[in-house]
């Protein structure tokens, strides 16, 4: 879709700086605005590493943005393919090009991207592509702030990429209920303060519920946790071993950290 201040005819992606940027030490290179909108971090790699290894199927990462996620884990992950979803037109444009980059080519042909609105009715859903358990995982890094709690102009093209609407955590919950075959697996990050929101929206829909703080340092309170579930298993809550980001009191990060950020290694967990 054309914006008023674009050339007819050139798609948005086209017409904004654009950079390119290397992820899991070359593995993955994702394009992504150089600035006014939101890019790509560690959160999506770290969730991506929480899928755990020898996973198979099909993947599909919602509210995907320029693919960050979706990308770490298929290129990791060599037996998965990945579907994209989100209703940004503007970074699914970039996750498209991306996929034509030669460096991509060793998964590319195992993404796929679908243009759908998470909190849509369920019939607009499935007619952009989201039907009813299609997929053996979801993989999902949501806006983490309540409507209210982020400060954001409405012009602010991050916004959408921040702050949740007022339904909050629902539509999320509610559409990975949908897509994820039962049995199949939901994994998830979030902010550690809104662990009782996620457990909420979760509630009756996911079980097995396994919970990994991540620490910025080992003295350090959680700041993140990633939670990993089963669709429609009755099987209780686990909290897992945290996972600390940097060594002691300076920036340098932990030898697990490194291994995950320049080398695509996943977490190493227990199984359910």
């Amino acid at each position: 879709m054309t914006g008023e201040d674009e050339p007819a005819g050139r798609p948005a992606a086209e017409t904004e700086e654009i950079t390119k940027d290397a992820f899991l030490g070359g593995l993955v290179q994702l394009l992504q605005p150089a600035r006014g909108r939101h890019r790509a971090g560690l959160d999506a790699v770290y969730l991506a590493a929480a899928v755990p290894a020898g996973t198979q199927g099909h993947v599909v990462d919602l509210g995907s943005g320029v693919g960050t996620a979706g990308f770490c884990l298929a290129a990791r992950l060599t037996d998965v393919r990945v579907t994209l979803v989100d209703r940004d037109r503007f970074a699914l444009d970039l996750a498209a090009r991306a996929l034509e980059l030669p460096e991509n080519a060793g998964f590319a042909g195992r993404v796929s991207i679908i243009d759908a609105d998470i909190g849509a009715k369920g019939s607009a859903r499935h007619a952009a592509g989201l039907v009813p358990a299609f997929a053996d995982h979801a993989i999902i890094n949501p806006p983490y702030y309540a409507d209210g709690r982020f400060r954001a102009s409405p012009a602010d093209a991050r916004a959408g990429a921040h702050v949740l609407d007022a339904r909050g955590l629902e539509p999320w919950a509610r559409v990975a209920t949908d897509i994820v075959r039962e049995g199949g697996t939901l994994t998830m990050i979030f902010r550690a303060d809104g662990l009782g929101e996620l457990l909420e929206a979760l509630k009756g829909r996911f079980g097995a519920v396994d919970v990994i703080p991540l620490r910025p340092r080992p003295e350090a309170a959680a700041t993140r946790i990633l939670l990993r579930a089963i669709r429609a298993s009755r099987a209780p809550l686990r909290l897992l071993p945290g996972f600390v980001l940097h060594e002691g009191s300076g920036s340098d990060f932990t030898e697990q950290a490194r291994a995950i950020m320049r080398d695509g290694a996943g977490l190493d967990l227990p199984k359910r």
